[in-house]
This record gives structure tokens, C-alpha cells and sequence, in this order.
């Protein structure tokens, strides 16, 4: 397993930007604009953490800070600001399945072959990706309904 980032949502983008970037020093490393979504996500890493970046395929390069900004705005709460820990995994479909015979919930199943989440005990969102390719849909993930939130 190999940590990715952590997810932060901000209320505003610019304001934010310039407490992590100017303040705290963090480089913007990739940034997503989804119109259709309604959202964007800056990537920002550590300056000593630029050259891990060049040996990293650009999605998933590490340790990075996403901030996640909604356009509309969204009462989160002081407990939904933090939105999860992302880990990438050799095999999406082998680490839900251990945890699951460890007594754990997915909350999202792999369907994709790609991605999952699931909870801490004291309900943090932990996120886990594939490394590499996804692996082909396969059952019984993909069937598998969601389970609570994330």
C-alpha cells in the first residue's frame, strides 16, 4: 500500500490557495476544472516532494494535499471539511475482500475495478485505488450496492 493524498474541502479556492501555497510553501501540481460536476481539485505537494512527482503516473503521484472546492456553496459542518486518506493497492479486489473478512464495511465497492472506500472506527473516509490499470469489473463487485457514505 502506498499513501496518495488527503482530500480537504475549502470554502473558498483562492483563500485557501494562498494559506497553502504562500503560507505553508505547497506547489500546485495539477488542477481539475468538472463543469459537469460542479467542482474543482488542486493537487499540491511539498517543493521537496516536486521530484517524487516525475517517477509517478501525473494521477497518482504522491504525498499530495487535494482541496476540493465546491462551486455552489455547502454547509458542511466542522467534521466534513476533512474528506479522506487515499491509498493505492495492488489488488483493489483481494485488500476489499480481506477487510471484509476482518468484519469491515465497504461503503464503496470496487465496481470499477478501480476505486473503493471505506470507514476508520472513528468514521474517517480512507479511499483505495488500483495501482496501475483497473482491473475488469468482476463479481461480486460489481453488483454490490453502496453502503452508507463516505
Amino acid at each position: 500500500m502506498r499513501y496518495l493524498h488527503t482530500m480537504l474541502r475549502v470554502r473558498n479556492l483562492d483563500t485557501a490557495l494562498k494559506f497553502y501555497q504562500d503560507a505553508l510553501g505547497l506547489k500546485e501540481v495539477r488542477r481539475i476544472d468538472n463543469d459537469k460536476g460542479r467542482f474543482t481539485l488542486v493537487f499540491l505537494c511539498a517543493a521537496e516532494d516536486l521530484d517524487l512527482l516525475k517517477s509517478q503516473p501525473q494521477t497518482r503521484g504522491a504525498p499530495l494535499v487535494e482541496l476540493t472546492y465546491n462551486w455552489d456553496e455547502e454547509k458542511y459542518g466542522e467534521d466534513r471539511y476533512f474528506g479522506h486518506l487515499a491509498y493505492e493497492v495492488d489488488d483493489i479486489y483481494a485488500t476489499c475482500d480481506r477487510l471484509m473478512k476482518m468484519g469491515l464495511t465497504i461503503n464503496r465497492p470496487p465496481r470499477d475495478g478501480n476505486m473503493a472506500f471505506v470507514r476508520s472506527p472513528d468514521l474517517h473516509s480512507i479511499e483505495l485505488l488500483q495501482k496501475g490499470d483497473p482491473k475488469p469489473p468482476a463479481e461480486p463487485w460489481t453488483s454490490m450496492p453502496n453502503t452508507g457514505h463516505w
